[in-house]
């Protein structure tokens, strides 16, 4: 597996992580076993991949604990990312608040540290994030966390984190579909920011395993979604996808496995997100980590994007 370095003073990681939103359970329907994901966590260990991305607010702490049980024995060989979510969804982002949730997750994950801390959001109830991320930078002072970085952020919220202490990275979402923080991806990776891009398949839209007919469970975000899964959305995301077939064939590859390539040759991107409770899904996926894109495709893919 191909690794990059995280902006300019964080370490090298694979240039594919592994998402656990899924593993927690609540958002995308249940598990069908925690013991699967773990198997599916593994398989993604032994494909290559070097760091697993987690969150307080994924399962309420389930995904984290799912962790935590997966990286006993290897814990010194993975990088683990996870994130504090603003109240009431998660813990809060008043600096003592910041801290609970990193103690909270350190008991979940059963470890000592924490690699990667991410912001979650931006909080919206008032809390300077001045004070937040003072109270991110105490806790690498500390040595509880390692490298603290931001998700869902604009480029002046991170400008005003950089001003107190240098932001490791950014999570932002990026996929074909969803193409609105290129610019900020890109002045990332010139800030010496690291970029771990999520949902690079839209969510499973760009697999091909999903068409027009495709409903979810009622515990699945995407039975109610209305940016993405909204009929309108779905039947131009399932034009590009079958504009996307000929030339995935041409690269005797799958269509997810380009989707996610597309996102590594972004300009700034460090790694790309990709979870899955399946382990035969995972390693497939994983090995788009050494697909190359030609430039001349590259450029013909650009062309078929949707308008957005």
């Amino acid at each position: 597996m191909r690794t990059k370095r995280l902006g300019s003073r964080a370490p090298e990681i694979s240039v594919i992580g592994f998402g656990t939103w899924e593993a927690g359970g609540t958002a995308w329907g249940p598990n069908d076993s925690e013991d699967s994901v773990i198997a599916a966590i593994h398989a993604g260990l032994d494909a290559g991949i070097t760091w697993v991305d987690t969150a307080e607010v994924y399962g309420d702490g389930v995904s984290e604990s799912i962790v935590g049980r997966a990286l006993a024995g290897r814990r010194d060989d993975v990088l683990i990312a996870t994130k504090v979510a603003p109240s009431p969804e998660g813990t809060g982002f008043r600096p003592e608040e910041v801290r609970q949730a990193c103690e909270q997750s350190l008991k979940r994950l059963q470890t000592d540290r924490i690699d990667l801390y991410h912001l979650h959001w931006p909080d919206e109830s008032g809390v300077p994030l001045e004070d937040t991320w003072g109270a991110m930078a105490a806790l690498v002072d500390e040595g509880l966390v390692r490298f603290i970085g931001v998700s869902n952020f604009d480029q002046a919220q991170i400008e005003a984190c950089e001003a107190i202490r240098h932001v490791d990275s950014l999570q932002p979402e990026l996929s074909m579909l969803e193409r609105e923080h290129r610019d900020l991806v890109r002045w990332c990776g010139e800030q010496g920011v690291g970029v771990v891009a999520y949902a690079p398949l839209a969510y499973g839209l760009l697999t091909g395993a999903i068409d027009a007919a495709a409903t979810f469970g009622a515990d699945d975000w995407r039975s109610t979604d209305k940016d993405m899964f909204a009929p309108e959305p779905r039947a131009a995301a399932l034009e590009l996808v079958e504009s996307l077939r000929p030339i995935a064939a041409e690269l005797g590859v799958t269509l997810a496995q380009l989707a996610i390539a597309w996102v590594l040759h972004q300009p700034g991107v460090t790694s790309a997100i990709v979870g899955s409770r399946n382990g035969a899904h995972m390693r497939a996926n994983v090995e788009a980590a050494d697909l190359v894109i030609p430039a001349d495709t590259l450029l013909l893919i650009e062309a078929l994007l949707p308008e957005g």
